[in-house]
């Protein structure tokens, strides 16, 4: 067996984690909507101040101390071009990692598109066995008019490992949400994937079309998202 793809493998895994826990230019709003610009990681090996819940670290300016901030403690954040937002596990369902903490908002409109950045387990989200690790990185949503805004770019949503199929459609990347909000948002899965999506981008129809074709799934969701941007982009264009 040649070992040298599987050296390769494993330091594009060390490459890829180490740039997520770099820090990257950001801001938060507190728990009492105080918002705090500054520098800003997620760092999955550190341990966090408040049992089961997911925190960042924050530091004003590079030569500043960092401080670790808990979910609790926290409204939103953004780090890079990427929003995310605190809150709890939708109900009936179970984080293995954390009782409280953070998705991201990968589209910021009246039904929203949510997504987990870190570690879970499939089969609390899916009935399904196996396990998936994924983390935010680089472009995606800004913060914007709403509060968490969207930024034409996409953000890229990793799957570190695991792996599985559950019964719900759990595929070992990141779990994908939606809902008007975090209180109301329920898992995406195979089987409600084109009812779902085509509800979320029904502003464009060559999309939707290309949903009910089933030229996307729920496994390439992030190219979905990606041609989704570029055509709400056009569109705006052509219509200044």
């Amino acid at each position: 067996m040649n070992k040298y793809p599987v050296l390769i493998f494993c330091f594009v895994l060390i490459a890829i984690s180490a740039q997520a826990q770099k820090w990257q230019l950001g801001h938060f709003t507190d728990s009492k909507g105080n918002t705090s610009a500054g520098f800003i990681r997620i760092d999955e090996s550190a341990r966090g101040p408040v049992k089961n819940e997911g925190f960042i670290e924050y530091k004003q300016d590079k030569k500043a101390k960092e401080v670790k901030i808990s979910a609790s403690g926290l409204q939103s954040f953004v780090m890079g071009r990427d929003s995310f937002v605190v809150t709890h596990a939708p109900q009936g369902q179970f984080w293995p990692r954390y009782e409280l903490d953070f998705v991201k908002i990968v589209l910021d409109d009246d039904l929203k598109l949510y997504a987990t950045y870190s570690e879970h387990s499939a089969e609390h989200y899916a009935g399904g066995g196996g396990s998936g690790f994924s983390i935010g990185i680089g472009g995606g949503t800004g913060f914007g008019t709403r509060g968490f805004g969207v930024g034409v770019g996409g953000g890229v949503e990793i799957p570190l490992g695991g792996s599985g199929a559950g019964r719900g459609g759990y595929y070992g990347g990141p779990v994908y949400y939606y809902g008007e909000n975090t209180a109301e948002m329920k898992i995406i899965t195979n089987e409600n994937f084109a009812d779902v999506m085509t509800d979320v981008m029904g502003d464009e129809p060559d999309v939707v079309n290309k949903i009910v074709a089933k030229a996307y799934t729920l496994q390439n969701m992030d190219s979905l998202v990606a041609y989704f941007k570029q055509v709400q982009a056009a569109r705006r264009n052509q219509n200044q």
